[in-house]
């Protein structure tokens, strides 16, 4: 789509970013208090080969979009994992390409830094995401455990 457009995070982009972040936290049922909204804000703009990173989506110049991802080292291989933390897309912009073009700009990221494993989970409910990621990528099989 030709006025899709997704870059780096920016810091005039902050409103767009917490707008966004909020509806992705909301989507979830989930809440973050003000100092992680600050802290995160302040990390995605902090320079470290282990700080999250974000990209914004801007649709005919709106922000529609974002994604956080951020690097971790690995006992499995050489090279850093990324992990693929938050995907959002406005529910008026879905089916317009702003998630493939997320996910394609952290793997283009990774691979700039040569990182070949991006990975991510979501919830199993997720049936729309889920569409998406069976389309480009592969399902591990893998389950996801917390410890309470």
């Amino acid at each position: 789509m030709s006025g899709l457009v997704v870059r780096p995070l920016e810091q005039s982009d902050h409103d767009a970013w917490r707008r966004l972040w909020t509806d992705y936290l909301t989507f979830y049922r989930a809440s973050v208090p003000e100092k992680v909204y600050a802290l995160t804000w302040k990390r995605l703009f902090t320079d470290g080969a282990f700080e999250p990173k974000g990209f914004i989506a801007l649709l005919d110049g709106k922000p529609v979009g974002l994604v956080h991802y951020l690097y971790h080292r690995t006992c499995w291989s050489e090279f850093d994992n990324c992990y693929l933390q938050d995907l959002f897309s406005d529910p008026d912009a879905r089916g317009k390409g702003v998630g493939t073009a997320l996910i394609e700009a952290v793997r283009r990221a990774a691979a700039a830094k040569g990182v070949t494993n991006v990975y991510w989970m979501t919830h199993e409910t997720n049936d729309t995401a889920r569409r998406l990621y069976d389309k480009v990528a592969r399902r591990t099989g893998f389950i996801e455990y917390d410890l309470l």
